[in-house]
Formats: structure tokens, C-alpha cells, sequence
């Protein structure tokens, strides 16, 4: 296997110093690899390693609010606004065309993107990232409930932002922690914990209920798209069931949907080797 050479690079979107990484060849089909919560770009490091040897770009932001990306004084954050950026990054770095790696708070901000621009999209893949009622977890559509003016509520949502929080998140649904890097969740807890980052996702906890009333409209895209779609799930994620992932097939009936027991929230942590060449074998259907 070949090393990926991946390039650290930042963007000016719209006033946002936008961080990226990025390998492979600059005139490739693209795939643009979207983060969840907490963490940022770096989540997808390994598996761009793993993917060196196929000829596509791969690029990944990082949010605002998430890793290295810096916002002005004001920023607004709402899954709205998380979408504009990206939109405006896709402009800033020429991408006509490109694939989606969408996972977690990825799903709503791919799919406003794709929704937006719909002829830029050549095909998507989704990991754990929900788009359908019955994807959602006892556990999310309580912590989707949660309100800013209910005392007591904003203490429940910034104790994810905690180790305890965190290492939740990764660890959950998981048949052998050990497989996780402490790497993973320590890194994010370092981003959480720079100035700013807690309120701001704090603000993007209480807005995720807004991606709810958008379902139709990004299952109406992929029912019209009729692009090629590979769903890769996690069976032991807390907050998104299997029944998402093959919900998808409602909508997308000739997608490849694989759920992965033993497997949790951040799939590919611990089931990596088995992930990454579904995914190879999948991109040159795009």
C-alpha cells in the first residue's frame, strides 16, 4: 500500500480560514469527505492512507467550529451556515464535480449541499450519517428535544463535549475498544476545548432538530438523482440505527448497504480494513 501524501492546506470562504486535507492527483475525480461530531478532518486520515493507491482527490474540511478552521467574531453557527461554507469551499477550490463521503453531522450538511447544487453530485456514499425518521435512536430524538430555555437542558448537551462525553461517542456499540486510538477522541477533546468551541457547538446541538423538516426534500434528491450510493453503517451506534441505513433503499433501490456488527457510531475506527475496499470498489462506479 502507498502512503498518502496528504497536503495541509487552508481556504478564505466567505471571512472562514478553512482548513482541509487533501491527496491524490489534482486533476482526479474528487471525493469530498465530510466530518461528524465532535471530531474534524482527521478522522478520515487513515482511511486516506488507505485509499492511496486509487486515482481520486480526496479532500476534507474542517467545519467551522471544528479542528483547525477559524471563524470571525459573530460567526453564526446552525447547520444552515455549515452548509454555506462548505458550498462556498467547493467554489473556492474549483470542484464542478464531485462524489460525497457524508458521516454524521456530514448527512445534513452533504445533503443541503447536493440539494443546492444537485449537477455537481456524481454519486455518495454515507456512513452512519441519517436522513430518515427511523434512523433515529431513542437516544437522538431526546437529545434532538433538548431546548436551550429548559433549565437544565444546555448542562445534558455540553456533557458530550467531556471525556466521559466523548469517549461515549466512540466507544459505544464497540466489541473491542481496544481497536480505537485514544488518538481519535483526545484530539477532539483538545479542539472542544479551544476558546469558542464549546459555545459553538453548543449552538449546533440545539439547531441539529432543524435537519428534520429537511428529510423530504433530500430524499426527493436522491429518489430524482438516481446516483450510485454506498451506505456503510455501524449495527452499535447509540444515536443512528440500521433501520437508517436501509432506509435508504427506499429511495436509492440499487444502493450497497452494509451494516457492520460489532462496529459503533465511528465505524471506521475499529472496522477500517473491511470499509476501505468496499469503498475502493466503489468508486469507479461514480
Amino acid at each position: 500500500m502507498t502512503v498518502a501524501r496528504i497536503q495541509h492546506r487552508t481556504v478564505d470562504v466567505d471571512g472562514v480560514t478553512v482548513a482541509y486535507r487533501e491527496s491524490g492527483p489534482a486533476d482526479a475525480p474528487v471525493l469530498l469527505l465530510l466530518h461528524g461530531f465532535p471530531t474534524s478532518s482527521h478522522q478520515f486520515t487513515r482511511l486516506m492512507d488507505a485509499l492511496a493507491d486509487t486515482p481520486y482527490r480526496l479532500i476534507a474540511p474542517d467545519y467551522p467550529g471544528s479542528g483547525r478552521t477559524e471563524t470571525p467574531n459573530g460567526f453564526t453557527y446552525s447547520f444552515d451556515r455549515l452548509a454555506d461554507i462548505v458550498e462556498g469551499f467547493t467554489d473556492a477550490l474549483a470542484l464542478d464535480r464531485f462524489a460525497l463521503y457524508v458521516f454524521d453531522f456530514g448527512a445534513p450538511v452533504g445533503m443541503r449541499v447536493a440539494a443546492r447544487r444537485p449537477e455537481r453530485v456524481t454519486g455518495l456514499i454515507v456512513q452512519n450519517g441519517n436522513a430518515y425518521e427511523e434512523g433515529l435512536s431513542d437516544a437522538a430524538r431526546e437529545f434532538a428535544g433538548l431546548r436551550r430555555e429548559v433549565p437544565g437542558d444546555e448542562e445534558k448537551v455540553r456533557g458530550l463535549f467531556t471525556e466521559e462525553g466523548t469517549r461515549f461517542q466512540y466507544e459505544t456499540g464497540v466489541a473491542d475498544t481496544a481497536l480505537i486510538s485514544p488518538d481519535s477522541w483526545t484530539l477532539d477533546l483538545h479542539h472542544l476545548a479551544r476558546p469558542g468551541r464549546a459555545d459553538a457547538q453548543a449552538d449546533l446541538a440545539f439547531d441539529y432538530a432543524s435537519n428534520f423538516a429537511h428529510y423530504p426534500a433530500w430524499q426527493a434528491w436522491l429518489r430524482s438523482a438516481r446516483l450510485p450510493v454506498l451506505v456503510l453503517w455501524g449495527a452499535g451506534d447509540p444515536f443512528f440505527t440500521p433501520a437508517g441505513a436501509k432506509a435508504y433503499l427506499r429511495d436509492a433501490p440499487d444502493a450497497e448497504v452494509h451494516v457492520f456488527e460489532g462496529a459503533g457510531h465511528f465505524a471506521l475506527e475499529t472496522h477500517l480494513p473491511t470499509i476501505a475496499p468496499l469503498i475502493a470498489a466503489f468508486l469507479p462506479t461514480l
